[in-house]
């Protein structure tokens, strides 16, 4: 049993302490705004925030997250930047399929907080663990772009 903060609740999970987070988040936990893509921390679809640092899920065992704060996309937009990121996101239309949008909006948001006016480099360079099979990147770079204006 692991015991976590998630989305600012203690939360204890009954599972093995090598299951990734992602698994622990959607299975036994049945959050499942976090998606699984490719189990190899390649897509950054299963992006979450711990301790407010983009980390992917599908390889980050509960063990290594013991005691440390957790946030996924079901809460990201409680705080401003969350919240002004997924306005953006609406507002430029950015979602095509939508599967890889949690983990792209966590990214962005993790990058928001801490660089709160990103050049196209910073975002590329933010994003690139991102990957969208609908291509929506230039969608993307500009809700980041927006977002900030918004947040300044």
């Amino acid at each position: 049993m692991t015991t976590i903060n998630l989305n600012g609740r203690s939360v204890t999970v009954d599972m093995p302490d090598d299951t990734p987070l992602l698994w622990a988040l959607r299975d036994g936990l049945e959050m499942t705004g976090t998606k699984f893509g490719c189990g190899i921390a390649m897509c950054g679809a299963c992006t979450v925030h711990v301790d407010g640092q983009p980390t992917r899920s599908c390889v980050t065992p509960l063990s290594a997250v013991a005691g440390k704060r957790i946030t996924t996309i079901e809460s990201v937009g409680e705080a401003r930047v969350g919240a002004t990121v997924q306005a953006a996101w609406q507002k430029l239309d950015v979602v095509q399929c939508g599967y890889c949008q949690s983990g792209q909006i966590m990214s962005a948001t993790a990058l928001l907080a801490s660089n709160p006016k990103p050049t196209d480099a910073d975002i590329d360079a933010a994003m690139s663990g991102n990957v969208c099979r609908c291509a929506t990147y230039v969608r993307i770079r500009a809700a980041i772009h927006d977002a900030a204006k918004s947040l300044a």
